[in-house]
């Protein structure tokens, strides 16, 4: 049974030890230190509650919770022990980002899980690998992508940018407590995709082979490069299938998120119904 309050704190400093805390998370340093993040916004405290996540700290402004939605997320909150806090419009405003600003955020554990294991995998899985990836923005909305179309979990390989940075919350809209994150060094990475049973999947600019026509022997293991140089010459040569995405137009590139989202739908098209 939790000791902390079954009602709101009210916080109306700017000083205030917490509204510190909270917002020190824009912070990448803090939020490593601390192993928290920061989720704004009804909805995606909603999907978290669906979820099985719990805040350690909710946050709303004054005058906004009293019916609704924001007032059963603070029922909830409350009723599983977080800690509540109820602030000004000034507060908030310290707290939380400058565009497109709010009433209600929380404040989360952040969850990577483990390596999967070989009796974990099944044939109708598709995994993606994202090497060195360094826009928020980009990986946000890849989580959303991969969320949308099923995909079991995904491997930051080597120095990723933080999934759990406010850009990159904001363009998951929610898919950060959906979807399965793995942290894994390089070597780590190699040693597992020596042992993988299905297709190893690299987008490659030399390949001959369309990637609408492959036959992909699943479990699939897509892996995807940085914006930049693309991924690196260690993981394309573990491919056991390089494929070429068509283009009719001069450029010969596709920015990460758009690429990664048309190579996954076309490997989980068989598992896609409306």
């Amino acid at each position: 049974m939790s000791d902390r309050p079954r009602e709101p704190k009210v916080i109306t400093s700017l000083t205030n030890d917490r509204v510190k805390a909270i917002r020190a998370l824009e912070m990448r340093k803090v939020r490593k230190e601390t192993g928290l993040f920061v989720a704004e916004g009804a909805s995606l405290l909603i999907t978290a509650r669906d979820n099985g996540f719990v805040p350690r700290t909710l946050v709303y402004q004054t005058g906004t919770a009293d019916s609704g939605i924001n007032k059963g997320l603070v029922s909830w909150a409350l009723k599983e022990g977080a800690e509540v806090l109820e602030v000004s419009a000034q507060v908030l405003g310290k707290i939380a980002s400058k565009d497109n600003p709010q009433t209600m955020l929380g404040v989360f554990r952040q969850s990577f899980a483990g390596e999967p294991t070989a009796e974990a995998l099944r044939e109708d899985q598709t995994w993606l690998a994202l090497e060195e990836v360094r826009d928020p923005g980009n990986l946000g909305t890849i989580i959303r992508t991969c969320d949308a179309v099923g995909v079991a979990g995904i491997m930051l390989i080597g120095n990723c940018c933080d999934p759990y940075s406010l850009e990159s919350i904001r363009a998951t809209m929610g898919s950060i407590f959906c979807v399965p994150l793995i942290r894994m060094s390089l070597d780590a990475f190699m040693a597992r995709v020596a042992g993988w049973p299905g297709d190893v999947i690299a987008t490659d600019l030399k390949a001959t082979e369309d990637f609408r026509s492959a036959q992909y022997r699943g479990p699939q293991l897509v892996m995807m490069g940085s914006e930049g140089p693309g991924l690196s010459e260690r993981l394309s040569q573990a491919a056991t299938r390089r494929v070429k995405i068509p283009m009719a137009g001069r450029l010969d590139s596709l920015n990460l998120a758009i690429a990664t989202a048309l190579t996954l739908y076309q490997i989980r098209w068989p598992h896609l119904k409306l």
